[in-house]
Formats: structure tokens, sequence, C-alpha cells
């Protein structure tokens, strides 16, 4: 893997061809590795468009080396506090989680069903958490979804225009307050749908510190960007 110096590191980095005809994209992988996204039908000089951009990738390698990951190889993250996992082989699969002790235990006879036990667990406290969340919080904003649902998708939520409000399974790993925030962050959107400057007066005035919660939220990853070891 070819590598180069970025400030004080040797940082490795791959490159693939991406969608755009135009543009070269920049990512950190969680094992702090760069891709290089390179435009289709262009000639790109990679070394002189990642020095050209060095500032950025040097605070964006200190933002994703600061991310916490909701799963791992031997954690999982659940309401903010992060669970050793500790395997056992049986014939059902199997998790219980002891979060006195700061352990869940999963029964599995492969590695690989560990993701889909720590789904089906976030699926059910996600979806209960969700259901009593937006019957708390919509009255405070004087809005009611047409439709409320918990499933699998790259962002914590997401509103439509319709009024359809959809919320991530992992949204249960989240501390207390970055889920609150993203519940907020999506009724808000039932009064103003795009980012504006209204709609930030409306977040503001139920969640005065949302920048805050959304720097907070932006350090975390979820598992549908990461690749298990």
């Amino acid at each position: 893997m070819p590598s180069l110096n970025l400030g004080p590191r040797r940082i490795e980095y791959t490159i693939v061809k991406g969608n755009s005809r135009r543009y070269t994209y920049f990512r950190f992988r969680t094992d702090l590795t760069l891709e290089v996204v390179l435009p289709r039908g262009r000639s790109v000089d990679v070394e002189k468009a990642i020095k050209e951009r060095s500032a950025w990738l040097q605070r964006e390698y200190e933002r994703v080396s600061r991310t916490r990951r909701v799963l791992s190889n031997d954690a999982v993250m659940f309401g903010g506090q992060h669970l050793k996992i500790i395997l056992t082989d049986g014939p059902e699969e199997d998790l219980v989680p002891d979060l006195t002790s700061g352990v869940v235990t999963v029964r599995t006879r492969h590695k690989r069903g560990v993701r889909e036990l720590v789904r089906r667990w976030f699926l059910r406290e996600s979806s209960s958490y969700v259901v009593r969340k937006v019957a708390e919080l919509a009255p405070v904003l004087c809005v009611k979804p047409k439709r409320v649902d918990v499933r699998e998708m790259g962002k914590w939520g997401y509103c439509t225009r319709e009024g359809r409000l959809s919320f991530s399974w992992q949204l249960i790993a989240l501390p207390e307050k970055l889920r609150e925030y993203v519940v907020l962050h999506e009724l808000t959107h039932l009064l103003e749908f795009s980012h504006s400057a209204a709609f930030k007066r409306s977040l503001a005035a139920v969640c005065p510190d949302f920048r805050d919660r959304e720097k907070e939220l932006d350090l975390i990853a979820p598992y549908d960007r990461l690749a298990m070891g």
C-alpha cells in the first residue's frame, strides 16, 4: 500500500474510482488509512492532490482518530457506555447485557453472529425508546408525525416531506442527551423541512445547546461505516 507523510505521520492510502467525473474525494477509514476517490475519465496527480488538501486532511485525521465506535471486535456502545463483549459457544444464540458490570455476554457459534444479535437487541430497544420519546417531545413542538419507524439506515434520523420520521436501529447506542437531540432534530423538521435559519431557531428553542450536541454526535461512528476485523 502506498504511503506519504502527512504532518508528523506516515499515512497509507488506497486509490479507487468514484462516480464523479470532476472531483477527487478523500475519506479516512476506521483503521486511519486514507481512501482517495478519483474522478472517472480524468488523470489526477494523487500525491499533489493530497498535499494540496494536507491541512484539511490533518484536521480530519484528528477528528476520525477521536471517533467512538458503536461496535468493535470486543465492545459495543449502549446508552453511551461501552460494554465489553464476552463470547461464549452454545447451541442456541443469545445476548445478555449486564449494564452494572459493563459487559454483554453473546452466545453464538460464529463470530459474525454478534452483529445480528446486537442488531436485534438494538432494534427492540431503539423502537421502544423512539415510541416513548416521540410521544413525549412531539407536543412540546406542537407537531404530530404521520408515521414513525426504526430501521436500517445510514443516518441517525430522517424526516420526509410527508411527515414520516425514521430513526436508526442504532439510536439506543447513544448517550441520552444525543438520542434526545436526534429526536428533537427530526421533530423540528416537521416545522421547517430545510436546515434554514428558522429551523435552527426552532431547534434552539427546545434544545439550546444543539450545536454542542451535534459536535459530540459527529464523533460517534455507527456500525454501518465500520469494517470489522
